[in-house]
């Protein structure tokens, strides 16, 4: 197979010699010489220096010449004006200054990965996210908190480190970043203006990503980023970020409309978040009662959590399923002291310590890698005895 064509176009000296060390490292990949520069390249890696609207102008320009079959942009400039005009222009990867060598690395090889997969003509797709939502029977039953620690643990559960992504779908509310004592000069309302050139690589590209491991997207906090708020566009990134990360855990809130209903049923699981008292399990009740009635949900993949289980409650786990006619999937300990710290300190349960309610996200965690992993291993089986028997 042909090596796949690299060009640069670095003024930084650094960062040049970085790039075509980096490129020089990874079989397949050929770096194209000064004397190659008007020639067809699979990949263009462009620097944004002190003139980013001349510069995006010349990249447009070599789009439209189809002079570059993807194109790389690299910037010690890393302000959100910035990344939405590369989004816009339809850069595949945004490479920030100093380079990530790591980083740096790893998406070339997936370039280069993908280049191949082209070439060859090969069908079917790389192995797809999970997506678990997190929707709360009702106000204050602790879903953002439950959404926000079971995302983490998945990072490294089971002793294999994940990709993880965690969406904030309140809108205006969502308070995620806040339970992470996280900032991001970007949420997806912002990248849902410009959906139409939306691309999974250049996804994980700009998403902020918290000391955790977790690549977190916060919800639209202004009126002006609602208008890409709709149901399609949701559809669209989910999708995309689907073909970057293992795991997506969304905080649904507690809310039903056209938005998180949509995220409910490309949800392999809808996790719904409850308390041992009357009036949540009623409203849980009627909760999965309407999911059940719509035809995407599928009740199967509706699991109750519930949340802030006391030892001594007046209403036993075993008298809740009876209510709700259906299993408890999870129950989280009551631990106000460590929950109180984790929220107030903006920090997951896992960074602050060892206790039963850290330990008890991380059971979950695991819970849910355990049946990914056995449904692999099913898939991996099928085939292979598919194969053997000729069908």
């Amino acid at each position: 197979m042909p090596e796949t064509s690299i060009r640069l176009q670095i003024k930084d000296p650094k960062t040049l010699e970085g790039l075509k060390e980096i490129v020089g490292s990874i079989h397949g990949l050929r770096l194209m010489n000064g004397a190659q520069s008007g020639a067809y390249s699979d990949l263009l890696i462009c620097e944004i220096g002190e003139n980013p609207a001349l510069e995006f102008q010349l990249i447009s320009s070599v789009q439209s010449s189809s002079q570059a079959g993807e194109i790389f942009l690299t910037s010690a400039r890393t302000e959100p004006e910035l990344l939405l005009e590369a989004l816009r222009i339809g850069a595949r990867e945004f490479l920030p200054q100093p380079l990530n060598r790591e980083e740096v690395k790893a998406s070339l090889i997936k370039f280069r990965d993908r280049r191949e997969k082209a070439s060859r003509e090969a069908g079917g797709g790389a192995e797809t996210a999970r997506i678990i939502a997190v929707i709360g029977s009702k106000g204050g039953v602790g879903t953002t908190s439950v959404a926000v620690n079971l995302a983490a643990s998945l990072v490294g559960a089971n002793g294999n480190r994940k990709s993880v992504s965690l969406m904030d779908a309140n809108l205006l509310f969502g308070e995620v970043p806040l339970f992470l004592d996280f900032k991001s000069s970007l949420n997806w309302g912002d990248i849902s203006k410009n959906i139409n050139r939306l691309d999974s690589t250049y996804l994980t590209s700009v998403l902020g990503k918290h000391s955790s491991g977790l690549h977190v997207l916060p919800a639209p906090t202004r009126l002006d980023a609602m208008q890409g708020a709709t149901s399609e566009n949701m559809e669209i990134l989910l999708d995309q970020m689907k073909g970057a990360f293992n795991y997506i855990v969304v905080d649904a809130g507690h809310a039903l409309n056209d938005l998180s209903l949509k995220v409910l049923e490309l949800a392999e699981t809808v996790l719904v978040v409850s308390v041992l008292t009357l009036p949540c399990l009623i409203n849980t009740k009627k909760l999965i009662d309407i999911l059940q009635q719509i035809e995407e949900i599928n009740g199967d993949k509706i699991k109750v959590l519930v949340n802030r289980r006391q030892k001594k409650s007046l209403i036993t786990p075993e008298e809740a399923e009876k209510s709700l006619n259906r299993r408890i999937f999870w129950s989280i300990p009551n631990d106000y002291t460590d929950s109180m710290a984790s929220i107030n300190q903006g920090r997951t349960l896992a960074s602050i310590g060892k206790g039963e309610l850290a330990e008890s996200f991380k059971g979950l965690a695991s819970a849910f890698c355990r049946k990914q992993e056995k449904e692999a291993e099913k898939g991996l089986f099928g085939n292979l005895f598919g194969k053997r028997s000729g069908r």
